[in-house]
């Protein structure tokens, strides 16, 4: 047997464990699970050091490959991050469970009552590039919803990837409980994801999580209905009636923090009726930054010698220390700029008018759309779901930071006593 024929025996293996776990799962009670979660914690906290040692690996061959150094901060761990990662199942364990809520329920003339219930999805995919916490974030809010899951990363963590994985599987395994819920592609060769993509008996939904090139081709070659958590091409608009010093200090946030994170802002709109005020003391502060400004060509006429933005730089997601920056006239030319460029992930608007911030909230057409805050606060964990899944770009099923409810589905439940249809 070929390496491919090998490849699509073992990826159908891990699928028929997932997919036989899963059923096991689903009888398991909110406390089981959150025991399960509470023991992956203490697993991932105590073997903290056995995941530094494996992310070292990681980390030197991304520097050995010149990866860039936003890049190499989202892949990296240290024990800040281990504590989040462990920190954040503990409070996806004291999450109220979202499995087998009455969503709905009525009685019909005939006596008959119909109950909606939520359900879990059953078996997940996630295929995911560059940060490991994916790992375990994932995981544990698949479990908390009553999923199975099958975790594909990327080739740049692998060695992170598999040891989180490894730990949390050994904890289940330490509780008695099904650790084939868990299951990590041990290949970072691309037949294993196309070979996942085929399995629409075993596997009911895929969640792709990475680059644009990642969610195209995972969208293109599935059988399998697709989550995507596309881009984060996100602005902020600093309207004519913009506090001056909050503008400043959100951008800050927004950009510099964290560049390489799909939430942080990729271009910045400034109303031209305060452009000469507001983009000399913009400029000053992103230069102390060392953000490298791309202007169109109304800016460059303010700022003198900034690097000219060409039409692409408005669609593109730079995960760097890079900011395109336009001039418009108000607010609805804004919206119009986001809503064409844009992808429809989050976006912000700083003013004191709340009539132009009606209008920009309303018409925004993005999952998170923000009054005087920053973007950076589309996360799971910020909105106060714990660890997230992901953040979806779609308007279906789920849309924004993916938390435990959008895990779930519904199924009818139909309660009768002999009642049949005329």
């Amino acid at each position: 047997m070929g390496i491919s024929g090998k490849i699509k025996e073992y990826v159908k293996e891990l699928a028929e464990r997932a997919k036989e776990s899963s059923r096991k799962l689903i009888l398991m009670s909110a406390d089981q699970k959150n025991s399960l979660l509470k023991s992956i914690a203490a697993s991932i906290r105590r073997n903290r050091e056995i995941l530094i040692d494996a992310n070292k690996k990681d980390i030197q061959a991304a520097e050995t490959g010149c990866l860039p150094k936003a890049l190499i901060d989202r892949l990296m761990l240290n024990e800040e991050r281990i504590e989040q990662m462990a920190a954040g199942l503990e409070e996806v364990a004291a999450l109220k469970d979202p499995v087998g809520r009455v969503l709905d329920k009525k009685k019909r003339p005939n006596g008959m009552e119909i109950f909606k219930i939520s359900v879990p999805i059953g078996v997940i995919a996630i295929i995911y590039e560059s940060r490991p916490n994916v790992t375990s974030d994932s995981a544990g809010l698949c479990i908390k919803a009553g999923n199975a899951v099958i975790l594909r990363g990327g080739k740049e963590a692998f060695h992170s990837n598999k040891s989180i994985a490894d730990c949390m599987r050994n904890a289940i395994e330490a509780c008695h409980g099904p650790k084939d819920i868990i299951q990590f592609v041990e290949t970072t060769q691309r037949e294993a994801v196309k070979e996942i993509l085929k399995l629409s008996s075993l596997i009911d939904l895929v969640i792709p999580r990475g680059g644009e090139n990642l969610i195209k081709a995972v969208t293109e070659a599935s059988t399998i209905p697709v989550i995507k958590h596309y881009k984060g091409v996100c602005h902020i608009f600093v309207d004519r009636d913009a506090d001056f010093d909050k503008a400043l200090n959100i951008i800050r946030n927004a950009k510099c923090q964290r560049p390489g994170v799909c939430n942080a802002i990729e271009t910045l709109l400034v109303d031209g009726a305060i452009a000469d005020r507001f983009l000399p003391l913009a400029a000053d502060m992103l230069r102390k930054e060392e953000v490298e400004m791309r202007g169109c060509p109304r800016t460059a006429k303010i700022l003198k010698g900034i690097k000219k933005a060409g039409k692409n730089d408005w669609y593109e997601e730079y995960l760097d220390l890079i900011l395109a920056v336009r001039v418009v006239d108000g607010v609805e030319e804004a919206i119009e700029h986001i809503n064409k460029y844009g992808s429809m992930h989050s976006d912000a608007i700083i003013t004191e008018n709340q009539s132009s911030a009606s209008k920009f909230l309303n018409m925004v057409d993005s999952a998170a759309v923000y009054l005087n805050a920053s973007t950076r606060f589309t996360d799971g964990g910020q909105f106060g779901m714990g660890a997230e899944i992901g953040i979806s770009t779609d308007k279906i099923h789920a849309r924004g930071p993916m938390g435990l409810e959008e895990l779930n589905t519904y199924k009818y439940v139909i309660k009768g006593n002999g009642q049949i249809r005329d």
